[in-house]
């Protein structure tokens, strides 16, 4: 049973869902849409500040049928975020092949540290210094995602975005810990640099998920 399993997530029907929630996307060019997140569990980029380090170890999370999380995505919104962990840790491509069938848009918010798989409408990529992205990823990124945590990470900012394709849109978005700091930073920055577009994390604001 152990090996069905293992292949079956290995396959992607089945992933280590973490938590699914119904929601308003509160961060970067969708920011104030309800959507429906998908969490999936898994990531050995190891960001040090990231608020969601319960997701790293998919272990933990119990490998769920994918044609369930399609039935109860299906219910709530026509736009799905996929995100982490990292997911695409994981084979994305029957999970997105089954919400497309649905007619749902399907968006991912990734590191871009692994191969992309999957169908997807928006592509949000942030990239972390430990793992960088596929050069794959790079080209099909909507848009570009650069979180701030010090000053140096304008200058990782602006290599990322000098990586992607030029259509990608661009935000630097400060690390919620250290936000009453950067924030000047980053409004300075970006009027200065006005290719560039504040992200906030708003759902933090609206003390929603």
């Amino acid at each position: 049973m152990e090996k069905s399993i293992n292949d079956l997530v290995a396959a992607g029907k089945m992933l280590p869902l973490m938590e699914e929630f119904y929601t308003i996307q509160g961060e970067g060019y969708h920011k104030g849409t309800a959507a429906y997140f998908i969490r999936v569990g898994g990531c050995d980029v190891g960001c040090h500040w990231c608020d969601v380090k319960e997701s790293w170890n998919a272990d933990v999370h119990p490998p769920t049928d994918v044609d369930k999380i399609i039935e109860s995505a299906s219910v709530f919104s026509d736009t799905i975020v996929v995100t982490g962990g990292e997911p695409l840790t994981w084979d994305m491509t029957y999970l997105t092949n089954g919400l497309k069938r649905k007619g749902m848009k399907t968006h991912i918010e990734t590191s871009g540290a692994y191969k992309l798989t999957g169908q997807w409408d928006w592509i949000c990529l942030s990239p972390k210094k430990m793992k960088p992205p596929t050069e794959e990823v790079y080209q099909k990124a909507d848009e570009l995602k650069c979180i701030v945590y010090n000053k140096s990470d304008f200058a990782f900012a602006e290599h990322q975005a000098s990586k992607v394709g030029k259509d990608c849109l661009l935000y630097l978005q400060p690390e919620w810990s250290k936000r009453d700091k950067i924030i000047p930073l980053i409004v300075d920055y970006v009027m200065e640099n006005p290719k560039w577009k504040v992200s906030l994390q708003t759902h933090k604001y609206l003390n929603i998920p």
